[in-house]
């Protein structure tokens, strides 16, 4: 080792002080390690967003139709009505299970189709059975599966318009994703989870 100016301790072979910032880069960078580069961007051929947002929608409504299948057998092999179930929740003023799996479709058609630039399906809230609500995660995964990945791209920088409550906003689809969508998802599917938990 050998120390240059400052102190800071230089590894022998290492470019000299004058070397520009990119050699000293690759030279400490781990063998086989290719140097850091910006995050890609959307393209037709590169769908980001695209995985981002569709391939976890449908992963995480696969899982909660599992789910519902699991909530449906316990129910027959403990001897009770599975209605039971629907209208549960964690508390008085939370929602039952049946609108916490309404929510979460709404949550990912919505962001589909807001991010594609495409209109939103209208599914009416009128699930009162198990088949039911399972038949309204086979009609969200249908039109989250059929929107094209090429719709998605440049989608990070679109803008979104929200009507929330009793004001709208808008911000760009990047931000709609990862800070609204994904974790309105997550917290409505992981709560039908603990529902069924409880």
């Amino acid at each position: 080792m050998r120390s240059e100016g400052s102190g800071v301790r230089i590894p022998p072979g290492a470019p000299s002080d004058a070397a520009p910032a990119a050699q000293l880069r690759r030279f400490l960078a781990p063998t086989g390690v290719p140097a850091r580069r910006s995050p890609p961007q959307s393209t037709p051929m590169n769908p980001l967003m695209y995985d981002a947002s569709v391939k976890v929608f449908q992963r995480s409504l696969t899982a909660l139709d599992t789910i519902l299948d699991k909530a449906g057998a316990h129910a027959a092999a403990k001897g009770f009505d599975v209605a039971v179930l629907l209208g549960a929740r964690l508390a008085p003023d939370m929602f039952a299970l049946t609108r916490q799996v309404q929510i979460a479709c709404d949550t990912a058609k919505g962001a589909a189709a807001r991010l594609a630039g495409v209109e939103i399906p209208k599914h009416e809230d009128t699930e009162t059975t198990l088949p039911e609500l399972k038949a309204r995660i086979a009609k969200t995964l249908a039109f989250v599966g059929s929107v094209p990945a090429a719709a998605f791209a440049g989608s990070e920088d679109r803008e979104v318009t929200l009507t929330l409550r009793k004001r709208t906003v808008q911000m760009r689809g990047a931000t709609y994703l990862f800070e609204h969508a994904l974790p309105n998802l997550f917290f409505h599917i992981t709560t039908a989870y603990a529902i069924l938990r409880h």
